[in-house]
């Protein structure tokens, strides 16, 4: 039983064990709850809330009440409210009377909220289901009832209560005709894609008799928020104007553009002499989100969408010598609006945001590439088909040009003659050849070659373009992805482009360093939410090995999420030819990177007859590639009918797997299994709770891993967005990356790496041998292990192993041992062929005495009573208990005091802080003990060497006793037992106490979930943590990059690292400079957490911890959870060792 296994079966002390379906939240709790909504089903006129199913009244000898008599009944039953209060607690009550054996349940946005019941004949059947927030994130609750067993499902009774008075209404119209069927649309067939295709010429590498082809116009220009009319024919002026950076967002450099206004950008260039006669583009990578474009005062194009590439043709409007280029930028448009682009970064991301590019190329000139790579049967040679567009761009007509391919390091040369070109005209056409058992392109064997493309213009060279490609081939065989013909599973994270000081503006060494981080973790595949990345970030995934799939800069259309959609019609045809724009520019500016296996061509959208077609022009403008289309109609799957060959899901909860395994196409869950952001209260208290996601995240990925229909998935997500605006202000759409937007690991980047990982060690112990045998298996696509280097150490004896094992197929590795008594550990490691370390395990060897501290022996212990204190002493020991509270006052060793409070009971109840992910949130602390404690009975004995305390009391929540134990030799032990006097659901319960604030270092040892850690992980095993690090900034500029590990950030609590709750620990203390301390003795099975409270250190010692209240993740949680009841019982015993 792996560790992951045994939290499972950790068992706190209960009178009664319930498992409840939903998780309980602190107000839910405590918050009186108000009728909101009702159906009497079956009854016309009183079902307003009834989407889908059919009337019945059951005959009168089957019994019930008269309302439960009546029913709705269907395949599937659907209910649905709008204008929930997504901070409220809702309550749902439902009734059934079934005539016949029923089994059903109940799914609320993919998830079940109500897990399998059987509904009995003739019996009245009455349930209180606690609805997850999840259920209801945006505002809209759907609720549907599937049969599992027996001839359809029935409701009879609903009901809703909430926390708000405040009445949710029904759907109305095609808003509700949109939930009830799934519609199959006739869509025009014939359209010609290539007529929107934009145009982006070949970049050339060469053209004779030009130095440099290319010039940057990338850097400082100068920029005026609300420019006169007429900017573009002036030189800027030194009023109103001022220097900006571009790339860059005006907003992150400190400028205000007014929604419906635009900012005015002027710079000049110097046009190269040798570019004379040439033709000249000007290509913008992106400008946010609408503009228009003067050369010299003359207008040379406008563009709309932010997130696409545009090019134009500068040539007309040049100069000889100094050329003065303006812009006019609107951030907020249209197509920004169709992105919900602002609405998620939550601020202005205006400006000329990606780079700017000015190239030479010569009148006949490439001005389109396509680059396809087809494989044979065996995968082994491959058919090389170029498609190239060839323009005349000059006043005569050309003849006698031919274009020649070449590839470095390949034998392969591939002519074609082109007929005479008039002026203005383009030839279209491919070069086409076989390639003989090519080098192949995989995300674990990233090989590019270099394509070199001559113009041939008579005699002469007229430019040179060179591409690096790979060769490799995508298909969709059943409900499977191959790539090379493997059948690929997507370790994936869904990723912004993002920076807290830049915004949405990268740079190419970010764009790296995110795909060396991925890669690193283990992740194999990048979904570009929710539009387009920089071109560098593709670039970089072709040489590093990772899949992509590149969305088009179009979200929540339909969707409640962006506002808009509550009074826009998201039927309406006039928004998509956007779409279709957006979709045709994505798909054209990426198309010759091997990385990108699929597209998408929206996020969160509603399908309708407008996306229909859109799919029509995206599968003719790339047939090389399928695509995918993100729904998300009511979080169910496939529920508009999308016809998208990828299906999709997002945050299908634990049995999602089991959807997809049904599915006829390949699944891949488009978003899932984010990470804690919700829960902002118990992130700021406890940063432990981080690692508990992995919780979720295990269990998850196994089921995909080893499911057909699952292709595969992205975390949501891969980075934190948020920006640290000039003004101080901090904004975005939340923390939710396992890296924060300085690139540094966060808890879980590790668990993602370790459960991604491509090797797993099945060997959990071994005994000392003189040959340790581990089993091994290979979760690589493409890579055989014989392609790793295998390094182990045991003690002194370290050396390299091999082993030969196929992917997806299982093995042993067998290291021989000189001396198995000189050490109780073995360390592996496995380095990637790409040269990272892919994973690492500790595997222990015989008995693990390091978990074993020395026990301290008994003296003989001294009690004297006055009447306010128990005073209990020995040699260099003093330890005073009051009679009033029954706690400790002070407990000294030698001079130094080492205890000066508790024990108090902690029952902390799971409380999410109720607030949106965003990061302008004033998020408290949460971290209460038990109130209002009274005690009843105080009483001490002598018994024998020990003197025992006796405490009965009662606080607000639980009433019971504990038992103090303590000797003089520095031993105390504390047995306690409390009853709950009221329902709470606990995240963590143990015992409190207090130490001087100078222990101020954390230790511990205990077992962690993966047995390897970094040594900053919070979670490492072994460790010591200090309640503030020093060299540390007394205050934390959010502005100004850490120098220093995530694990080192702290608040008024303290370090994050001193701070986190510990698991499943053999021993955890405090230490003070002196080297004092005092430790927690434990088995593995109890946890430790410490945080600084006002002017002095409180610890506790929890013999029950569970996993943070975040709403998306509580199906998840379930299994984890104790939510207790009243007159249930907790209890434990807590041995402290104070020396």
């Amino acid at each position: 039983m792996n560790n992951l296994e045994k939290s499972r079966h950790r068992k706190p002390v209960l009178s009664t064990l319930i498992l409840w379906l939903s998780v309980l939240t602190v107000s839910a709790q405590t918050t009186t709850l108000h009728p909101v909504a009702s159906n009497d089903c079956g009854v016309d006129g009183k079902q307003p809330f009834l989407v889908k199913g059919d009337n019945y009244t059951m005959p009168d000898e089957i019994g019930g009440s008269v309302t439960a008599r009546t029913c709705n009944f269907g395949g599937t039953v659907i209910y649905a409210f709008d204008r929930m209060d997504i901070q409220a607690d809702y309550q749902l009550e439902v009734v059934y009377l079934s005539d016949s054996e029923r089994r059903q349940r109940i799914v609320a946005d993919g998830n079940e909220v109500q897990s399998p019941v059987v509904l009995e004949k003739g019996k009245e059947q009455r349930y209180r289901i606690d609805l997850p927030k999840k259920a209801f994130a945006y505002g809209q609750l759907v609720l549907v009832f599937e049969v599992l067993k027996g001839p359809n499902a029935l409701v009879s009774e609903l009901n809703l209560y909430s926390s708000n008075p405040k009445k949710p209404v029904p759907f109305e119209g095609d808003q509700k005709l949109a939930l009830s069927h799934t519609q199959s649309y006739q869509v025009d067939t014939t359209v010609n894609a290539e007529e929107h295709l934009p145009v982006y010429t070949a970049i050339p590498y060469s053209v004779p008799g030009v130095y440099d082809p290319v010039l940057s116009l990338n850097g400082t220009w100068q920029f005026n928020p609300s420019p006169e009319a007429g900017f573009q024919n002036r030189e800027a002026e030194a009023g109103g104007w001022y220097p900006i950076i571009v790339p860059g967002q005006w907003s992150m450099q400190g400028f205000k553009v007014d929604s419906a206004g635009f900012g005015g950008y002027l710079t000049t260039f110097t046009l190269p002499a040798d570019w004379k006669g040439k033709q000249v583009k000007l290509r913008f990578d992106g400008v946010s989100s609408e503009c228009t474009v003067w050369l010299n005062g003359k207008e040379i194009g406008t563009h709309m969408g932010g997130m696409t590439a545009f090019e134009l043709d500068a040539t007309p409007a040049l100069q000889p010598g100094v050329n003065r280029l303006a812009l006019k930028v609107r951030s907020e448009s249209l197509a920004d609006m169709l992105g919900s682009l602002t609405q998620y970064a939550a601020h202005q991301l205006g400006g000329i945001t990606r780079k700017v590019t000015l190239f030479a190329v010569p009148d006949v000139h490439i001005s389109d590439i396509r680059i396809v790579t087809d494989l044979d049967e065996k995968y082994k040679d491959a058919d090389l088909k170029v498609y190239l567009a060839v323009t005349n761009s000059g006043k005569e007509t050309e003849k006698n040009i031919a274009a020649r391919l070449s590839i470095a390091g390949l034998p392969v040369v591939l002519d074609r003659q082109i007929p005479s070109l008039a002026p203005g005209e383009t030839w279209n056409g491919w070069l086409t050849g076989t390639v003989r058992d090519p080098q192949k392109w995989d995300n674990e064997h990233p090989y590019l070659y270099t394509m070199k493309i001559e113009l041939e213009n008579g005699d002469h060279t007229a430019e040179q373009i060179e591409k690096r490609f790979g060769f490799r081939e995508v298909q969709i065989e059943g409900n499977r992805l191959l790539v090379n013909g493997k059948p690929v599973k997507l370790r994936g994270v869904c990723r912004h482009e993002a920076h807290p000081l830049t915004g949405r503006v990268m740079t190419p060494e970010l764009e790296r360093k995110d795909v060396e981080l991925y890669r690193a973790a283990n992740c194999n595949f990048i979904r570009t939410s929710h539009y387009p990345p920089c071109e560098e970030l593709l670039q970089v995934c072709d040489e590093l090995g990772m899949f992509v799939e590149v969305e088009a800069p179009v979200c929540w259309i339909g969707h409640h999420a962006n506002e808009n959609w509550k009074t826009l019609d998201y039927q309406d045809s006039k928004y998509y030819p956007y779409v279709l724009q957006a979709n045709m520019e994505t798909i054209h500016f990426y198309r010759n990177h091997p990385s990108v296996i699929f597209w998408s061509i929206a996020n969160e959208s509603y399908w309708n007859k407008e996306f229909a077609q859109v799919e029509v022009y995206v599968k003719k403008a790339d047939p090389t590639r399928p695509h995918t289309f993100h729904d998300q109609a009511y979080g169910g799957f496939n529920n508009q009918g999308s016809t998208a060959p990828i299906t999709n899901i997002h945050y299908p909860g634990p049995d999602g797997y089991k959807v997809a395994a049904k599915s006829e196409r390949p699944m891949v869950y488009g978003e899932y299994c984010h990470l804690n952001v919700y829960n902002r209260s118990e992130l700021v208290t406890d940063p432990g709770v981080r690692s508990d996601w992995a919780l979720a995240l295990s269990p998850t990925w196994d089921n995909m891993y080893k499911t057909d229909g699952v292709l595969g998935g992205s975390i949501w997500s891969g980075i934190d967005d948020i920006f640290q605006m000039p003004n101080g202000d901090a904004v975005g759409y939340g923390p939710w990356g396992p890296i924060d937007g300085w690139r540094r690991p966060k808890p879980e980047y590790w668990d993602m790496k370790k459960i991604y990982s491509p090797v797993r060690v099945h060997t959990a112990q071994l005994s000392p041998a003189k040959e340790l045998t581990v089993a091994l298996e290979n979760r690589y696509t493409y890579t055989d292990f014989s392609e790793l280097q295998i390094h182990w150490k045991y003690g002194e004896e370290q050396g390299i192993s091999f082993a030969s094992i196929r992917p997806g197929e299982n093995g042993q590795i067998r290291i021989p041992i000189e001396n198995p008594d000189k050490a109780n550990e073995l360390y592996l490691s496995f380095t990637d062929p790409r040269g990272f370390v892919a994973d690492e395990y500790i595997i222990p060897v015989g008995k693990q005495v390091q978990n074993e501290l020395l026990e301290l022996q008994p003296v003989a212990t001294q009690l004297k009573k006055t009447n306010d204190v128990y005073r209990i002493t020995g040699k260099n020991f003093s330890c005073e208990v009051s009679r009033t509270t029954g706690q400790i006052l002070s407990l000294k060793q030698g001079k130094q005091e080492v205890l000066n409070g508790g024990p108090w009971l902690m029952a902390l109840p799971l409380n999410g802080g109720g607030c949106y992910p965003n990061h302008n949130a004033n998020t408290p602390l949460f971290n209460d003990i038990c109130t209002e404690w009274k005690p009843a009975e105080i009483d001490a004995i002598k018994d024998g060497d020990d003197v025992i305390v006796s405490v009965k009391g009662s606080y607000k929540e639980f009433e019971g006793s504990y038992k103090l134990i303590i000797n003089a030799g520095g031993k105390l032990s504390v047995s306690y037992s409390f009853d709950a006097l009221a329902d709470v659901n606990p995240r963590q319960w143990g015992l409190v106490f207090e130490a001087p604030a100078t222990f101020d270092k954390t230790f511990w040892r205990r077992d962690g979930l993966w047995s390897v850690y970094p040594d900053d992980h919070i979670s490492r095993p072994v460790g010591e943590a200090e309640l503030f690090y020093s060299g540390l900034p007394s205050h934390l500029n959010p502005r100004v990059e850490p120098s220093w590990s995530w694990s080192l950030d702290y608040n008024e609590l303290g370090s994050n690292d001193f701070r986190s709750t510990r698991r499943n620990i053999w021993y955890a203390g405090l230490t003070d400079h002196a080297g004092n301390k005092v430790t927690a003795v434990s088995d593995g099975k109890q946890h430790w957490r410490s945080w600084l409270e006002k002017d002095r250190i409180r610890f506790l010692v929890a013999d029950f911890v569970t996993a943070g209240n975040e709403m998306f993740l509580g199906s998840y949680y379930a299994p984890f959870r104790k939510p207790l009841k009243k007159g249930d019982t907790i209890g434990g015993t807590v041995m402290l060792y104070v020396e």
